[in-house]
This record gives C-alpha cells, structure tokens and sequence, in this order.
C-alpha cells in the first residue's frame, strides 16, 4: 500500500493563492494583467500600484517610481502580518479614528479628506492602510524592543557636550492654571476688547492662585481650569520665556483665542533636574536613531521569511 505524499508548505500556499486569485477576479481576465506581486499568498495589484502612486504624488513625495511603489506595499503587507502574530491587529474604527485625526490636523473632517482623496481619483482605503501600516509596525517595534530602545543619562549627557552646550543648564517645572474670559462665536471685536480690558484690570489685582480661583470661578462667562504640571522641556520657548517673566501668583498677559481672551496663572515654578529643552531634543533625537535602525533590522528580517512572488514564478526576498 502506498501512502500519498503530503503537499509542501509552498504547494498549499500556492493552491490557496490560485484560489484567492479566481475569487478575486471573478475567473475573468489573464492573472498576470491583475495581479503584480503575491505577498505570503495575499496579492498587490495593478490597481493598488496606481492607486498609491497617486497618493505618493499628491502628498508630494519625490523619485516615484513602480518598483519602489511595489517594495512600499509589500513591506506594508508583511508589517501587518508580522503585528497579528503578536495580537496588535486594530480594528476598522481606530484606523477610521487615525484617517479623522490625520484630516484634523489638515483643518478638515474624515468626509472632506475622503472628497479630496476621491477627488484625485483615490480610495480612501488607500490612505487607511498605509495608516493601518505605520500604527501596527510602530506598536509592535516600540512593544517588542522598549528596553534596547531606552536612551541612557550618559548618553545624553556625552551628546549634549558634543553639541556644545551644558548638561546643567537650568530647567523648570511650572505649576499652571489655564483661564479663559469666554466671548461667544461669532461676538464682534468690541466684545473681545472689552473682555481684554477686563482681563488687564484683573492682572494687577490677582497676586496668588487662591485669588485666581476665588475671581474667577465666580465670574459669569470664565472658567478656570485644574492645575497642569509641565516642564522647561515640555513647553514651546516663549511660552517658558513667558512664564520665566511672570511672577509666582500672577497672570500672564491675555491672550485672544477662538474661545475669548486666554491667560495662565503660575502657581508655581522651581527648579527641577529633569531634562532641559536642549537635553530632551537630543534625547528624542537620539530615540528616533535606535528607532529607525531597529525598525529597518526587524523589517529586513521579516521580508526575508516572507513568500514574495511574481508572476512567472520570479521570487524575491
């Protein structure tokens, strides 16, 4: 009796992909005009190259060209596999939330981004899984290598020299209380000067935070918000030079906003050795090295053990 040989890894792969490509195709067309490259059974398409080359090409990136389109989504295909083997595999509405998040900062909504992308005649699913990408590989390599990617004191400190500046150099941790003199939208400019010379009167006579509260958690159309912590690190230079500026118990200058006229209360400044602005850049700096070698390391690893194949039975790896 003879016992049928049981079907490689690579003939169950392939019989799986010849299927994926009929289901996928509905059984029209010859299979190479479709489909470009096979990625671990999971195919890249003619279609999703032009797609994201028009998306390359709308967000201004240079030297666009089909291979390097083609490494681009091949290494966004092994990425997301790579993540479900370790349970980070986010689910359709965080991505959606990410594609908001990134209109947001464009100053406009989820819809007017998609209007824009379909406008230029590209899939929104396009840019949501070049997203989807970037959110599973970022997880996964700041998750599986936290402790390599750690930034030492002493090499900061060695950093901070090289670079000409002092390891010492003072930093602050302010004690803040946000307040706003709320104007409604759509208020002319009159209500606004008016609520700055309001804002002004108050400056001189507020000398300590227990007196910011008592002012203005009793004043109709402000707010005063819970105290924040930051530090000479965390803040933007003129806000910190502001700050450095103000005495412990005042107000900062008012400021006008969308939501009426703005000032800060310090309740408290002191000196702390934490980083400075200088140290946290170069620290930052520093992480994003160990960051991108490490990401480029673990990638070259991952694209070596995946199943890459052209058409006509050409393998890269």
């Amino acid at each position: 009796m003879t016992t049928a040989r049981l079907p490689t890894r690579r003939a169950q792969l392939l019989l799986g992909t010849l299927l994926a490509l009929v289901l996928l195709l509905g059984g029209t067309g010859p299979l190479h005009a479709q489909i470009a490259v096979m990625v671990n059974g999971e195919p890249i398409t003619n279609f999703d190259i032009e797609q994201r080359m028009k998306l390359d090409a709308l967000t201004g990136k240079k030297d666009i060209n089909r291979q390097a389109t083609i490494n681009d989504l091949i290494d966004e295909k092994v990425k997301i596999k790579e993540a479900k083997k370790f349970g980070v595999d986010p689910g359709t509405s965080d991505v959606d939330q990410a594609f908001g998040g990134m209109a947001q900062r464009m100053r406009l909504n989820g819809d007017q981004l998609t209007k824009v992308l379909e406008g230029k005649g590209i899939r929104p699913e396009t840019l949501k899984q070049r997203i989807k990408a970037d959110m599973v590989w970022t997880s996964l390599v700041r998750g599986r290598f936290k402790e390599s990617l750690q930034v030492g004191e002493k090499d900061v400190n060695t950093a901070v020299k090289e670079a000409g500046e002092t390891a010492d150099e003072d930093a602050f941790e302010y004690r803040m209380q946000p307040i706003v003199l709320i104007v409604p939208k759509g208020a002319p400019q009159s209500d606004f000067e008016a609520r700055r010379k309001e804002a002004d009167a108050l400056r001189e006579r507020v000398t300590s935070c227990e007196e910011a509260n008592s002012y203005f958690k009793a004043m109709r159309n402000a707010a005063i918000r819970e105290i924040v912590v930051k530090t000479s690190a965390d803040l933007p230079q003129p806000l910190r030079e502001l700050l450095d500026k103000t005495p412990v118990g005042h107000l900062t200058p008012p400021e006008v906003t969308k939501q009426g006229i703005e000032m800060v209360a310090l309740c408290g400044r002191k000196a702390t050795t934490v980083d400075t602005p200088k140290k946290r850049e170069i620290r930052d700096k520093m992480y994003v090295q160990k960051y991108e070698a490490k990401s480029k390391a673990y990638l070259s690893e991952v694209r070596r053990a995946a199943m890459i194949e052209y058409p006509g039975g050409k393998e890269v790896r």
